[in-house]
């Protein structure tokens, strides 16, 4: 037996909707409506705020509505019912996330400790001492390292999990300003790691409440560049839904933060470049290159200018983001000197994978079907191997632009596969 989404038909009987309308309305398969509603997979996270405005109910309703809280049980046969037990299981690690974060939010809100009144706590096998935080930020830099090499970046949930855990207990127990200072920013830390993950696998609500809890602990710790990061990643969802006008307010939050930070490291040059990124959505192309541009100055940084984890902005990015930006803003005749110079340095996956569907965009542009299909195709195989979230949502951003291409036969496929990888 397994979950029928029965609040989701409901609602959209009563506004009027066939599957094939709401399906029309939505840009999808009409199968793809009838497998949502029988439970068998969810709408993907960017669809879902036009999902809820289709049929006139709040995001939050909607998300309601897709929990399963309003269900009936089918009969789906073993193979199916495989299946179920896989997402009921990921439900379950979900639920258990998100009570392991409100933990953490109340005890970021807890007053400092009186440590004359709860003397007892030194001898209590919680206590922290300085060398054991030393150890616990180094095992915070190795899983942002492991997060990195990952080709699965879920894989890594259940070390950062059991780090995070540690962390927790640490705060309940904490004795003395400094400490409860040191463990509240290694918990922003590792908060934006978790957010990292579930923003790969497209829990873009779970991520962004890990950001938000990562900027509250970051704030009472006063690491005023933890805050600003964790404030930046914050707003990629809004970047992601290409909401570009939502994410500037918080950009330019985390530039007056930034700015009290600590000078000698990128946060406030990756800020610059994440903003010019948002210009670029809104077509405002003499802003975005004024940011790009204010980015360029991460250039005069001398010594470690980043600590590889939480913050891993430096100048070797700088040429694939200018490209993106140029794409965005329609101006390929610039975009592709950057993007394929961008190319020559080592990249991630993930960063691999955008600059490559950028140059498949402005592939689209000259009409030349072979640069086309040799970019996409690679970028393809790497979401199929990877299973990332955010390297199907790039490739997400080159389905429509190949309409104009559709008469050449091998075009056809590649916008056939990625409509399928999109509704796995």
């Amino acid at each position: 037996m397994a979950v029928k989404r029965r609040g989701l038909a409901q609602y959209r009987a009563m506004r009027g909707l066939t599957q094939e309308t709401l399906a029309n309305a939505l840009g999808v398969e009409r199968t793809t409506v009838q497998r949502w509603e029988a439970g068998e997979t969810k709408p993907q996270p960017w669809l879902r705020p036009q999902l809820a405005s289709t049929l006139t109910i709040s995001t939050e309703r909607l998300d309601y509505l897709l929990s399963g809280s309003e269900t009936v049980e089918v009969d789906l046969g073993p193979a199916r019912v495989r299946d179920q037990d896989r997402l009921e299981s990921d439900e379950m690690r979900r639920r258990e996330l998100l009570r392991l974060f409100s933990t953490t939010g109340a005890l970021v809100a807890m007053p400092m400790i009186d440590t004359d009144r709860l003397s007892y706590a030194a001898d209590h096998p919680a206590r922290v001492d300085p060398t054991t935080l030393d150890e616990y930020a180094e095992l915070n830099r190795h899983l942002w390292g492991a997060f990195l090499r990952a080709p699965s970046k879920s894989a890594t949930m259940p070390l950062v999990r059991d780090q995070f855990e540690v962390l927790c207990a640490g705060l309940k127990h904490s004795r003395g300003d400094a400490t409860r200072k040191r463990l509240l920013a290694l918990t922003g830390d590792l908060l934006q790691l978790f957010g990292e993950i579930l923003f790969d696998g497209n829990d873009y609500t779970a991520a962004a409440y890990c950001y938000t809890l990562a900027a509250d602990a970051s704030k009472a710790a006063n690491a005023y560049d933890l805050w600003a990061c964790a404030m930046v990643r914050h707003s990629f969802v809004a970047i992601y839904d290409r909401q570009f006008a939502h994410a500037t307010p918080l950009l330019d939050a985390a530039a007056a933060v930034a700015s009290r930070g600590d000078q000698s490291l990128s946060t406030r040059h990756w800020v610059s470049v994440v903003q010019a990124q948002a210009f670029a959505g809104q077509g405002e192309q003499t802003a975005c290159q004024r940011a790009l541009d204010k980015a360029e100055e991460v250039r005069q940084l001398k010594g470690p200018m980043h600590d590889g984890g939480w913050l891993r902005f430096d100048g070797t990015r700088l040429a694939e983001e200018r490209g993106s930006c140029y794409v965005t803003l329609g101006r390929h005749d610039w975009a592709e000197d950057a993007l394929i110079g961008a190319l020559s340095h080592p990249l991630t996956t993930r960063r691999r994978a955008a600059v490559l569907t950028d140059l498949a965009i402005s592939g689209v542009h000259r009409r030349d079907p072979d640069k086309v299909l040799a970019y996409a195709t690679t970028v393809l195989n790497l979401a199929r191997e990877t299973g990332s979230g955010v390297i199907t949502r790039k490739l997400l951003t080159l389905r429509p632009k190949l309409a104009p291409m559709l008469t050449h036969r091998a075009v056809h496929k590649l916008h056939s596969d990625i409509t399928e990888l999109a509704v796995v």
